[in-house]
């Protein structure tokens, strides 16, 4: 055998090299096994498809082998692939313009399994962690000679003639000093279980096979079972549940993509901004941050993207504006739309019990994307008041009778739909399709049903239905909704009453020509003496109406919550309402009745009598009760207000005995 030997300058081009160097593509050292393993994939890939057209020997099964000398403190990465001649040695890794890959791929670009090329400049990532790196390689093809290529770092190498007996390439690096965690067997384990996992070729350390194999995700889902797709999402995210429901991402064209997206289970640490979808490209874990690849309001969704076709060694700025990685942005929101359509139509009962979990993503996603919002526009649910619909379509009235309206949706599905524990939940159309004609264009709404339980009732005892949208979100959907469906007005509960919820009594004036709504107005002015609150005074249908209710008209409550929100602060009470006086309330008749009867005894001019003083009080009372109901007392109110009704039943009852 001829000895080879050559020594020479590596022709370094700036614009490939230098980022490395530099230490700028990668962002952490230990990257350097994945790039060199996938490299070493990369050549048994391509010397099974040179074998299959007859351009070298066919070989043993491909694997890679990983050894640790700590000794001499190298570590050796070595696979079995197609190996590397003198003149591939001094056009691939010297030139340094190019992957080997671009050639290859054109040689042999018939064949579906791609080369992973994004990598690129995998190789000289060694440098990052090794003094000086050696390479003994022998090519598959026919009539080969082995050889070894040496290099400390510098633009200077050496390549002579070396010993191997079988094709493939062994990679060698002596570690640095301050690298040399990367000789102890755990971490070395650790990195292969984090971005070599899921190759297709065993990754060996010291003989012993580390990584899975077997990507769930480049099957197709009909070799795949549930406890398949579930025993992935319990290996990616152990110790948080089973997921709520998967999407299954295939597509060849125009870009190469597959995936499975978990939706999990409604945790209240969703990370908006990073997000835990972890992306792959060729089976190669490259990063847990797919910010720029989907959409933000898809970012808390789990699982994984895996595409040699998303743009890896460029700027974050180039990646959001490329027309590809928007493209695969915009496949990956219709695949997950399509995912809930099918479970809505499907299985309705499973889709509302998982609905508030699914909600913010598709919330959101609307509010984002009109082009997601068109394609979840009848998957919008909200729990309703109403009572759920049977099997047969009718609403169950809980007495087994049907209740008025068909319960059907114009769509025709199950409406509203039954959820367990009585729940009910409903779309727009099904509510919508229930509505009187006279109230055809009025849309009724809950946030809170414990803060807004009295006006609630009111209606709920009158037959309306009420839609409940509870969640932080509906502060911005509501109106983006009322924006998106021009002809239909949005109404919290305690936003107004309308007449149906009012006795239409006439009232008799006394001798100053004033009925007992103008007294009691008067007196709750007075005893208020605050010109932000309008009193109010009405007879309320129902014996459970309260005595009194605050009510918020519905825009300036509106931009109040939106003041609140670019605070960030709680909403609170605004300081402009209406205190609405149930005149039909024993309370109040009492209060009325009592003012009625108090007179000037007193010591000064102008001094209030003690029943008219304690009308006044319990006209203060009935305020705050009122606001509690709101939350509108704040932390430091309440221990007044406690004092204050604890002062006024001790009169009450002096009063009494």
């Amino acid at each position: 055998m001829p000895v080879l030997e050559e020594k020479g300058q590596i022709q370094i081009h700036t614009e490939n090299i230098f980022p490395i160097i530099k230490k700028a593509v990668y962002s952490g050292h230990e990257v350097f096994l994945r790039e060199l393993v996938s490299n070493g994939v990369d050549a048994i890939s391509k010397r099974r498809m040179a074998a299959m057209a007859g351009d070298c020997s066919e070989g043993s099964e491909g694997s890679i082998q990983i050894r640790i000398d700590r000794e001499q403190k190298t570590l050796t990465i070595s696979d079995n692939g197609i190996g590397m001649s003198a003149d591939e040695v001094k056009r691939y890794i010297n030139q340094v313009a190019f992957s080997s890959a671009e050639d290859f791929l054109e040689k042999y670009k018939s064949d579906g399994d791609a080369i992973i090329g994004h990598f690129g400049l995998g190789f000289y990532s060694s440098f990052m962690v090794a003094a000086q790196v050696e390479l003994v390689t022998l090519s598959a093809r026919e009539g080969s000679e082995a050889v070894r290529w040496t290099c400390d770092g510098s633009p200077s190498f050496s390549l002579e003639s070396a010993e191997r007996s079988e094709p493939g390439t062994d990679v060698i690096l002596h570690l640095m000093e301050e690298e040399l965690e990367y000789i102890e067997p755990a971490r070395i384990r650790t990195l292969i279980s984090t971005y070599c996992d899921f190759l297709p070729v065993a990754v060996q350390l010291e003989g012993e096979t580390v990584n899975k194999r077997e990507a769930p995700w480049r099957k197709s889902p009909r070799e795949l079972s549930d406890t398949d797709y579930i025993e992935l999402y319990r290996y990616f995210y152990p110790f948080q549940g089973d997921p709520l429901l998967w999407v299954h991402l295939s597509t060849d064209y125009p870009y190469t993509l597959q995936g499975i997206l978990f939706f999990p289970k409604s945790s209240g640490r969703a990370d908006w901004e990073k997000g835990e979808i972890k992306l792959y490209c060729n089976q190669v874990f490259v990063s847990d941050s797919i910010k720029e690849v989907v959409p933000r309001y898809l970012l808390p969704l789990r699982g994984v993207i895996d595409s040699p076709d998303i743009p890896l060694n460029v700027s974050r700025s180039a990646l959001q504006t490329d027309r590809k990685v928007r493209s695969i942005g915009g496949f990956v929101a219709k695949k997950v739309a399509d995912r809930l359509k099918q479970l809505h139509r499907d299985e309705p009962r499973r889709y509302a019990e998982i609905w508030d979990s699914v909600a913010p993503f598709i919330k959101i996603g609307a509010m984002e994307d009109e082009k997601f919002a068109d394609q979840v526009a009848e998957l919008v649910l909200f729990g309703s008041t109403a009572p759920p619909a049977t099997e047969s379509g009718t609403a169950d009235d809980g007495e087994g009778a049907p209740a008025e309206g068909d319960g059907q949706a114009e769509t025709g599905s199950l409406d509203p739909i039954p959820a367990g524990d009585g729940r009910a939940y409903t779309t727009l159309a099904g509510y919508r399709s229930r509505l009187s004609t006279d109230n055809a264009k009025r849309i009724l709404y809950c946030t809170d049903e414990a803060g807004q339980a009295g006006a609630l009732a009111l209606w709920k005892s009158q037959g309306a239905e009420v839609l409940l949208a509870d969640t932080f979100i509906d502060t911005q959907f509501i109106p983006w909704l009322e924006y998106r469906h021009e002809d239909l007005t949005f109404q919290r509960v305690d936003a107004e009453l309308d007449d149906t919820l009012k006795e239409q009594e006439s009232e008799l004036a006394d001798a100053e020509g004033k009925d007992s709504s103008e007294k009691l107005r008067d007196l709750f002015k007075t005893a208020l003496a605050n010109d932000k609150v309008t009193i109010q005074v009405q007879a309320l249908k129902g014996e459970e109406a309260p005595a009194a209710l605050i009510l918020l008209p519905e825009q300036m409550r509106r931009i109040n919550d939106m003041g609140a929100l670019m605070e960030q602060r709680l909403p609170g009470l605004p300081e402009h309402h209406v205190l609405l006086v149930n005149r039909r309330h024993p309370l109040v008749a009492g209060l009325l009745t009592l003012s009625a009867g108090a007179v000037i005894t007193t010591p000064g001019a102008g001094s209030a009598s003690p029943s008219q003083q304690l009308a006044d009080d319990l006209a203060c009372h009935v305020y705050d009760l009122a606001r509690l109901a709101v939350g509108g007392l704040e932390p430091n109110q309440l221990s007044g207000f406690q004092q204050r009704s604890a002062e006024l039943m001790g009169r009450l009852m002096q009063r009494g005995l």
